[in-house]
């Protein structure tokens, strides 16, 4: 009896893991198998296996203008996320060491994350129109860092608490100024929770839509905007749109390792627990 009680601890959790991650994986597979079909097998209900081939992926590249999609999620979350950053950095420093605005300031902070976007993206759009900033790439990246900052600058700092505020105590005892021990210290330590806060304000930014889908323009729509649009008179082409989610997914998977990494070693501050 003892015997089946441990085998079915081991085994429980271990089917559990399993049927999540099943979930969690079939959409993707669905995805990347409609993306492989043809058009007309992809509709079918229930699913065939029909000609599998690169075709749809081609049509994406050549027919939609795909690459300026994704060059402009790619400029928009890239500029977006480096600018706020180190904005962000600076702040959590802040709130975390010299307490800055007091816990009022910080509530606020958090509290600004529950807004609905809808009631962030009205204000913007006014102020965007009278400073010709509509449908421009970086009327998007100012309208992306009011997401990404306040999100980084929270979630920074309990990376500057700590041990970490022991040791920048020590350098300071030792003679050095505030700057040399936010720099020399806070931020070397703090250094992959810093770069896992990067990666998430990345994704972040990459993933937005409702601001992309109010404030871009034909030349500045990101990928989110792009594949909403990918229909025509007959309705939504579900292979080419497939094909193109799967595209669209690739920079986020790429990033998955070293977010995953550097994640871990940033909650744990790296080498001091």
């Amino acid at each position: 009896m003892r015997k089946l009680e441990r085998i079915l601890e081991k085994v429980v959790p271990h089917a559990v893991l399993v049927i999540f991650s099943l979930v969690i994986l079939l959409p993707l597979v669905w995805i990347l198998r409609v993306s492989l079909t043809d058009k007309l097998t992809a509709y079918k209900i229930p699913p065939e296996i029909g000609t599998f081939g690169f075709f749809n992926y081609v049509d994406v590249l050549t027919e939609y203008p795909f690459v300026t999609w994704f060059s402009n999620s790619l400029i928009v979350a890239l500029a977006a996320t480096a600018i706020s950053l180190p904005l962000a950095t600076a702040m959590a420093y802040a709130f975390a060491r010299f307490n800055t605005g007091g816990p009022g300031l910080r509530l606020g902070l958090l509290a600004s994350q529950m807004l609905p976007p809808i009631i962030l993206v009205l204000p913007l759009f006014a102020m965007f129109l009278s400073a010709g900033l509509m449908q421009s790439r970086v009327g998007l990246i100012i309208a992306h860092m009011t997401i990404s900052l306040p999100f980084l600058a929270w979630m920074l700092v309990s990376f500057f608490q700590g041990d970490v505020a022991m040791l920048e105590e020590a350098a300071r005892v030792d003679g050095a100024t505030h700057w040399q021990a936010f720099t020399r210290i806070a931020v070397p330590v703090a250094a992959p929770g810093i770069l896992a806060a990067g990666l998430l304000g990345f994704i972040l930014s990459w993933n937005e839509f409702l601001f992309a889908l109010v404030l871009s323009g034909p030349s500045s729509q990101t990928l989110p905007v792009g594949l909403a649009s990918l229909e025509t008179h007959a309705g939504v082409e579900i292979a080419p749109l497939a094909a193109a989610t799967v595209i669209s997914l690739l920079p986020v998977f790429a990033l998955l390792p070293f977010l995953r990494k550097h994640l871990i070693k940033g909650l744990s501050l790296g080498a001091l627990k």
